[in-house]
């Protein structure tokens, strides 16, 4: 049994890594995609993973397919589409934080009779994002895996990680960012998309709003200081780690992952008897792996092995 299948985008980041001696800015090829990514970082960490999507056929679409291959991801799902595969172009500022635009291919292609029910009834976690909610035939086979995990109790990750430049309006991506909720077990966005998903910006009513719509953890992702957790009625903060920031493209994935390969150690039902010593203890991983992602450029190129976790671990205790 597969411990993670995530559904949804692979694309290139066109991600910028600085600017000639003219001025002129230069971006690297790095493979991306938020469901792409956190399979990948999950791997890394020692999660049997598998990618359900679609990319092109074309140099990019083979070169990720061979990106997922060398990290050990299972690519049965990984389909060629018609167009081309999708580019996310990428800019960092001075202080690595990140702004995106879009050229749409292959990754809308997918459909509902290409998702394989069996692929996902053999994987003890479902995960998605938002990106593949975005119009276009891949929303209606995003949802039936969603709906096919959330019926056979499998558990259901979600991060609706939101891309104005892909929506027409702020208001079809609240409507389509709200609408798998009752679905899901496990979300993790940011402390600006949580109003956006749960009508209100205050950590405590927000994360109590999305409890109450059935979702069981809680994770709001705050920057360098750390994440919100609500769980079974109790939240707290668990503190980031400080680390010389390079680029922030994949730290979110980078932490989804190593939480989900976390959860994953824990059996068949991942949430089963889960207390609150053991969740602060897999945060407080999950934010060491995503500072060795931010201290890196790229978002796959830049996740960590168990051994880099360990390293940064080891420096901070001697600081």
């Amino acid at each position: 049994m597969k411990d993670i299948t995530a559904i949804g985008e692979i694309l290139i980041d066109l991600t910028q890594t600085g600017v000639s001696e003219t001025g002129v800015p230069q971006f690297a090829a790095n493979p991306g995609g938020a469901p792409a990514n956190v399979a990948v970082a999950a791997a890394r960490l020692g999660a049997k993973t598998a990618f359900w999507g679609k990319a092109g056929d074309d140099g990019f679409g083979a070169y990720l397919r061979g990106v997922l291959m060398k990290e050990g991801v299972d690519c049965t799902g990984l389909l060629t589409g018609v167009q081309a595969t999708t580019m996310a172009i990428v800019a960092v500022d001075g202080a690595g934080e990140r702004s995106f635009r879009f050229v749409r291919g292959a990754d809308q292609e997918l459909t509902p009779r290409e998702v394989d029910e069996a692929a996902i009834l053999n994987s003890r976690v479902l995960h998605f994002g938002s990106v593949s909610l975005t119009p276009g035939i891949a929303r209606n086979a995003t949802i039936f895996a969603a709906r096919t995990a959330h019926k056979n109790g499998r558990l259901v990750s979600y991060d609706p990680n939101y891309r104005p430049a892909l929506w027409a309006a702020e208001a079809d991506a609240v409507e389509w960012m709200r609408l798998p909720l009752p679905l899901v077990d496990v979300i993790k966005l940011s402390d600006e998309e949580l109003p956006l998903v749960a009508g209100v910006s205050d950590l405590e009513e927000g994360s109590r709003s999305l409890e109450e719509q059935g979702v069981k953890l809680v994770l709001v992702t705050l920057g360098k200081d750390g994440v919100f957790c609500r769980w079974q009625g109790q939240t707290w903060r668990q503190p980031g780690v400080p680390v010389q920031v390079a680029d922030t493209n994949g730290a979110g994935d980078t932490f989804f992952g190593a939480v989900l390969s976390r959860l994953c150690r824990r059996g068949e039902r991942p949430l089963e008897g889960l207390e609150r010593a053991e969740l602060k203890d897999i945060l407080a991983f999950a934010n060491q792996a995503a500072a060795v992602t931010c201290s890196r450029s790229g978002a796959i190129p830049a996740m960590p092995t168990p051994e880099d976790i360990e390293n940064l671990r080891l420096r901070l205790l001697h600081i």
